[in-house]
């Protein structure tokens, strides 16, 4: 049986700086950090949608971090403003080039900079992929993902347990011990324990992959 070792908040704020330094996505300047019970709170400024969801991945990489807090605002240089109509027929066409997107059953709105996402799909990787499509567009102060997942075919609710727990198994390995899975209806609740955070969004990611999942309640806790 492996211990988990607890971080201080001071440790992991040493490496989320030095991963922060090492993402070249993001200047070192550019983003603020602290650390409060494992949560890591990001704040400043940064000239791009794509520098703030990156400093965010950066950080779910890092042991002993338990959640993130995002507030790292967005302010377009001059250059980089776009009308919204602009903003709206790019994401547009990023969405049409995209085969993993049913464009036909989605619904786009900007305001702002900011794209809002509506439509229903059958699959969860199509509603990530078209939040994928769009937020790395220059323009895009933000993305808003209200695309709901409606699949077709639901497999038994002890057929669809035993397919998580599967699909669990061969991402995580061992990890996937910790990982409690249940189906209620159309919707899967996990619960238990991760290592980290990154090994939490895996275990959502992989119940969301699974044939006739509508929603994912991620119940699961991260260890310091």
């Amino acid at each position: 049986m492996t211990t988990a070792v607890t971080r201080s908040d001071a440790e992991i704020q040493r490496d989320v700086l030095a991963e922060l330094d090492w993402e070249a996505r993001v200047q070192p300047n550019e983003v603020g950090v602290s650390v409060r019970d494992g949560v890591v709170i990001l704040t400043g400024w940064v000239d791009n949608y794509a520098k703030k969801w990156a400093a965010e991945r950066a950080v779910q990489r890092l042991r002993g971090v338990r959640a993130v807090a995002n507030d790292i605002e967005v302010r377009l240089p001059g250059e980089a403003e776009r009308l919204d109509p602009d903003v709206a027929l790019a994401a547009i066409r990023a969405l049409e080039w995209d085969s993993f997107v049913p464009i036909e059953n989605l619904d786009l709105t900007v305001s702002n900079g900011w794209v809002m996402l509506r439509g229903v799909v059958e699959w969860g990787y199509q509603k990530r992929a078209a939040e994928q499509a769009v937020r790395r567009l220059a323009g895009v102060r933000g993305v808003t993902n209200l695309v709901t997942v409606q699949p077709d075919n639901r497999p038994s609710a002890r057929d669809l347990e035993r397919d998580i727990r599967n699909a669990l198994v061969r991402s995580m390995e061992s990890a996937a011990e910790g990982i409690g899975v249940a189906v209620e209806g159309d919707r899967v609740v996990l619960t238990g324990t991760a290592r980290s955070w990154l090994e939490r969004a895996e275990a959502e990611r992989v119940a969301w992959s699974a044939r006739g999942v509508a929603g994912v309640d991620d119940r699961i806790s991260v260890l310091a």
